[in-house]
């Protein structure tokens, strides 16, 4: 049985290495134009072809990738061309951290023509995407599940089928309110310890090592200690949206969700601050600079 052919949209970051080990491991693969040309014009020497329209890839595709920053993006693909391209029995997969209620919005509008919707959020770096080690949480049936799982393989090195379409969606807010959630708890932590005297250094040396040690810790402290800009490339900007969804995904339920909020306002202000497109780790600095410390790492 031949290979399924692969499309994928959004080759930045994440999808650059995603996309490049696809192709690497003998998949037909289709890319669309990117702004940013490297990308595609590394993925093309790779054995990629080009498509100058997303209708033009979905009519090349069995399977299309989808990795941009979130639901309005994910929308205006679906709806700008790929839907239009796509036949029947093909499958769409959400790479990015979208709002279920968009999820299963659209999974009804590519139903209505035979198209299959699953979600496949992503955790981990684009070191691990190049690597093909990230983690993926998929909502899919089981059947849809078995029959992408090969591709999913080429570039994750644990996938965890959480359950049907919008689940993987669902699960990856969850694991982005733990994840960013930490990132403010250290920020507010690490700027008090410096507001009283204790080191940015000193903190850690308590820390690291002990129960209150994790490997997220370690790679938030990069930035501070060892001025490590890259060591977790996740913009404060979509950290910001990202709790927004789960703003939304908590009132669609109706639960009350203080925490949430409290973490979501810690973006907020950092972003509000000009510091959109710095990384995670450097909301620490945002948050030290708004209480007068200074905890940036030294020149």
């Amino acid at each position: 049985m031949s290979k399924e052919r692969i499309g994928f949209v959004g080759v930045g970051l994440m999808g650059h290495g995603m996309a490049k080990n696809i192709v690497e491991k003998g998949y037909v693969l289709t890319v669309l134009g990117h702004r940013n040309r490297a990308p595609v014009e590394d993925l093309v020497k790779r054995g990629a072809k080009e498509a100058t329209s997303a209708r033009e890839l979905a009519e090349a595709s069995d399977i299309v990738f989808i990795c941009v920053t979130g639901s309005p993006q994910v929308e205006a693909v679906v709806r700008g061309g790929l839907k239009d391209g796509l036949k029947k029995g093909s499958i769409v997969v959400d790479c990015s951290t979208a709002d279920p209620v968009s999820t299963m919005a659209l999974a009804g509008e590519l139903a209505s023509v035979g198209v299959t919707l699953v979600d496949a959020p992503l955790s981990r770096t684009p070191k691990e995407a190049w690597e093909g080690a990230l983690d993926t949480m998929v909502g899919a049936s089981d059947d849809v599940f078995a029959r992408i799982k090969p591709v999913l393989d080429t570039w994750a090195g644990r996938v965890v089928h959480i359950g049907g379409t919008g689940d993987g969606h669902r699960m990856k807010l969850l694991n982005n309110f733990l994840a960013m959630g930490y990132a403010a708890l250290y920020s507010e932590a690490v700027t008090l310890a410096q507001k009283v005297g204790i080191t940015p250094e000193r903190f850690d040396s308590v820390i690291r090592g002990g129960r209150m040690d994790c490997g997220f810790y370690q790679t938030f402290m990069r930035w501070t200690l060892e001025g490590d800009r890259d060591a977790h490339k996740f913009t404060l900007a979509n950290a910001f949206k990202d709790m927004r969804y789960l703003e939304s995904m908590a009132d669609a339920v109706g639960m009350s969700n203080p925490l949430g909020n409290a973490v979501k306002n810690s973006y907020a202000l950092a972003v509000a601050r000009g510091g959109a497109e710095d990384y995670v780790p450097m909301l620490a600095t945002a948050v030290a600079e708004m209480n007068g410390a200074d905890i940036a790492p030294k020149k």
